[in-house]
């Protein structure tokens, strides 16, 4: 069995790598006008291993390890916002989807017309875009935040 400082040193580690990924993900999508299948695909290779990175020591070391720990103040709080995180992701996933479907159903991801306006899609395009912003936005402040304070905790706890 791997010794728990060693655990919390990997795991540290591995949410440490997403962090330029997650970065790295955001420039390619706020560098275009306008985002094609291959800039979005090339934004999905980056931001799904960051999210790998990052959710599997928290599925299954940090979680079952909270419990361990106690509820102090600062856990309590890097969870917190750790889970808002995770809640703002699925905001921004809720938004994702329709407007994927949207661009697919008119062939804009094979076919880009660089003159369409993306509100004539769907009428319900500017709340889904505001949705996605929101989501991916807060996402990023929250997940930054939770992981200093997760820096901080290691600091306390194991150094």
């Amino acid at each position: 069995m791997l010794d728990d400082h060693l655990l919390a040193t990997i795991s540290l580690i591995s949410v440490s790598l997403s962090l330029p990924l997650y970065l790295y993900g955001v420039w390619i999508i706020l560098r275009v006008e306008q985002v094609t299948w291959r800039i979005l695909m090339a934004h999905l290779r980056v931001v799904i291993p960051a999210l790998a990175l990052t959710t599997i020591p928290v599925l299954f070391w940090m979680l079952p390890q909270s419990f361990t720990w106690g509820f102090s103040g600062l856990i309590a709080v890097h969870i917190f916002l750790a889970l808002q995180s995770y809640a703002l992701l699925l905001i921004g996933l809720w938004g994702i989807v329709p407007i994927f479907r949207a661009k697919h159903r008119h062939n804009l991801y094979h076919d880009p017309d660089p003159d369409i306006d993306l509100t004539e899609l769907d009428e319900r395009m500017p709340h889904w875009r505001r949705r996605l912003r929101i989501g991916v936005f807060g996402h990023l402040v929250f997940w930054i935040l939770s992981y200093f304070l997760g820096i901080a905790f290691y600091l306390r706890v194991y150094l």
